[in-house]
């Protein structure tokens, strides 16, 4: 199955910046798109809830003057994030604004639900739905998602625990529309890997927190640089949802990142109070031995796109 023409047109290379949990905003998400990959940011990074209809206005109409001025390199589309869990209130609210600017792409998360497809499919938009396992591909599927995103061991943020290369090809196995793999990308010989064992796009969070842009700390961003994959630690404790943490954030907050206790799962929350976790508790993948300064986001993806091509090129000779 050939990929929708919003994942193709205008795309510098096959590469969706992920939607990072308090730091990605307009300014990173501009930026990215304009590089020319799909730049991305979660609804409830838009805090109040009022600021998410001026974000979305800025975006759209930033996007816009930039492909007016530049028809010949026009802009990548964007994406919202949705999470679509009973502790996130705002969700009708929030889905209602991406309806009404025709957000291209929104990416659900912790559920799928068919409400939230036909709502983005009334305008145009597409669908693409967070697993972690080859069952959960199939419900999302089943319930109107236009494609998936495979996070995969090693990723930022909720994390699963296989394999790529075991979780891709499950996928695969009985799937063939739209397919991004998340988990420890983070230069372009393995955005390349990613499309060798049959994903479509990759998908890139981490090394976007240590650019310019985000809006992220400074000690946050040199915490990166300065860290490898050794450095994350995988728990659920701060959301009650597994995800992968800088160790060195968890030291910092006075807790030994070798003996976490457990969470409950039943008592996660995205909207309230536990979400002020994320301050000082940075998420944060295994791929960030790649990251080696804080650049520009047009310059990581100028990297990657140059790293890209080299892959190929090696492959073919």
């Amino acid at each position: 199955m050939a990929l929708p023409d919003i994942l193709k047109t205008n795309l510098r290379i096959p590469v969706v910046g992920s939607p990072l949990f308090i730091i990605s905003h307009p300014p990173l998400v501009l930026a990215q798109c304009k590089a020319g990959i799909v730049g991305s940011f979660p609804a409830l990074n838009a805090r109040p809830a009022s600021q998410l209809d001026e974000w979305l206005a800025q975006i759209t109409e930033d996007l816009a003057a930039h492909d007016t001025a530049n028809p010949e390199a026009k802009a990548a589309p964007f994406a919202v994030n949705q999470i679509v869990h009973k502790s996130n209130t705002r969700l009708e609210e929030d889905l209602a604004l991406c309806v009404k600017y025709k957000v291209p792409i929104v990416i659900s998360s912790l559920g799928a639900v068919e409400e939230v497809n036909q709502a983005v499919h009334s305008y145009g938009g597409i669908v693409l739905h967070d697993i972690i396992h080859d069952r959960h591909a199939r419900n999302a599927i089943r319930r109107g998602a236009d494609g998936l995103i495979a996070v995969a061991a090693g990723a930022g943020g909720h994390a699963g625990t296989l394999s790529p290369f075991a979780l891709v090809q499950e996928i695969r196995q009985w799937f063939d529309g739209p397919l991004l793999l998340s988990g420890a990308i983070a230069n372009g010989g393995a955005v390349l890997a990613a499309q060798a064992m049959g994903a479509d796009m990759a998908y890139i969070g981490s090394p976007f927190i240590a650019t310019h842009e985000a809006r992220a700390t400074d000690d946050y961003k040199q915490m990166i640089v300065d860290s490898k994959a050794a450095d994350i630690v995988y728990s659920n404790l701060f959301t009650g949802v597994h995800g992968n943490y800088l160790k060195g954030s968890v030291e910092r907050a006075g807790m030994d990142p070798n003996n976490l206790p457990e969470s409950d799962p039943s008592k996660m929350n995205f909207g309230g109070d536990k979400s002020k976790a994320w301050k000082d508790i940075w998420g944060c993948g295994q791929g960030i031995g790649a990251v080696d300064s804080i650049v520009g986001a047009a310059e990581l993806v100028d990297r990657l796109a140059l790293e890209y091509e080299d892959a190929k090129k090696k492959l073919a000779a």
